[in-house]
């Protein structure tokens, strides 16, 4: 130990932002510890640090007893009282034990302890700090990748981006740029696991937040999504401002802001939906591109939709995907049927006709 140990601690408190006390708390165990190792292990021991002065001491501590079982760890009341006359039996007596020797094994230990608190600090702000981004979207760089994970290095740390969480169209390599969303951190012996994914939901919500100020700002809202990822994704929005479109405001000039979005998520498509406080209405919207001619909702949340006869497999979609996609967005199970079909399919004189026309 040196004598600017103090000054040492203090600077470490500054930069680190590890409370002296706790290093110094840390470094009296493990002295103790290592006394016990190479000195004593079978002795009640305390070890005590000095730290304006920089020095420590190790006490022993024996039991005053009326008859000593035990000399390694108990003492006798006369030999108590001999030391001080105050002693009464079951009192703790201590004696400074500190071997001369102990300088090298101290110091070892002490750059030792202050390391690993160093680590544990660190891990432990990196953790904090991850903490705070769950479910926010950030930028990395692919380092390696093996069966299970892509691992991304994200600075401070590193990602696990499952494959399972990757698109289908990502054909990622070492080295390049991509954008995940922290989907959960957890504490470990090695430091924040931080876990990622490319395919969640939230991850389309994020990137639009990004390229689309009115809704970042609260302006435009996004009340739903519907994800086939690395395909086609669904996306309801809605506005508090009656002067604002707030599909037009994600599409953004010349389709620059969905653009980006898309070219992010490797050609996905994305439909911009505008959300509607009628069921009805927001269902017709759902299934864009087509164009429904009627709803009908029911009391068993069951919208039964007519379409042109030509947009019938436009409205269902490659292998159901537009009106799966539509059903998942709404909340609504979907029946869709051509308009020839419908008057078989449907009792259409039980359904009202006019007021729900579309």
């Amino acid at each position: 130990m040196q004598a600017d140990f103090l000054e040492a601690l203090e600077e470490l408190e500054r930069e680190r932002g590890i409370r002296k006390e706790v290093l110094l708390s840390a470094i009296e165990a493990a002295l103790l510890s290592a006394y016990r190792r190479n000195f004593s292990s079978a002795q009640n021991a305390r070890v005590e640090i000095d730290p304006q002065a920089g020095e420590f001491h190790v006490y022993a501590q024996k039991e005053v007893v009326e008859h000593v079982g035990d000399p390694r760890l108990q003492i006798a009341l006369d030999d108590a009282r001999q030391i001080d006359p105050r002693y009464e039996v079951g009192d703790i007596l201590e004696q400074e034990v500190t071997p001369h020797d102990f300088g090298r094994v101290a110091a070892q230990t002490a750059k030792q302890v202050v390391m690993q608190r160093i680590r544990e600090a660190e891990r432990g702000l990196i953790y904090e700090e991850f903490l705070d981004r769950e479910e926010d979207v950030m930028t990395g760089l692919v380092q390696r990748q093996d069966a299970r994970y892509v691992f991304v290095n994200l600075g401070k740390a590193e990602a696990l981006l499952p494959q399972s969480e990757t698109l289908p169209t990502d054909h990622l390599r070492t080295g390049d740029r991509i954008k995940v969303l922290i989907t959960r951190v957890e504490r470990s012996n090695k430091g924040p696991q931080i876990y990622a994914s490319r395919t969640h939901p939230t991850f389309v919500k994020r990137l639009l937040e990004l390229e689309v100020p009115e809704i970042y700002n609260g302006i435009v809202e996004i009340r739903s999504v519907a994800r086939d990822p690395g395909y086609r994704c669904k996306v309801a929005v809605y506005s508090n401002n009656d002067q604002v479109d707030p599909v037009g405001a994600c599409i953004g000039p010349r389709g620059q802001r969905i653009q980006a979005v898309v070219n992010e998520l490797r050609g996905e498509k994305i439909d911009v939906i505008a959300w509607s406080i009628d069921p009805e209405e927001f269902v017709a919207n759902a299934l864009a591109p087509a164009k429904p001619t009627h709803v009908w909702i029911d009391d068993e949340r069951v919208a039964r939709v007519t379409v042109p006869d030509a947009q019938l497999s436009l409205a269902i979609g490659k292998e159901g995907q537009n009106a799966r996609l539509a059903a998942k967005l709404t909340g609504w199970k979907i029946d869709i049927r051509g308009e020839s079909d419908a008057v078989h399919a449907f009792d259409l004189e039980a359904l009202p006709n006019e007021e729900n026309d579309r």
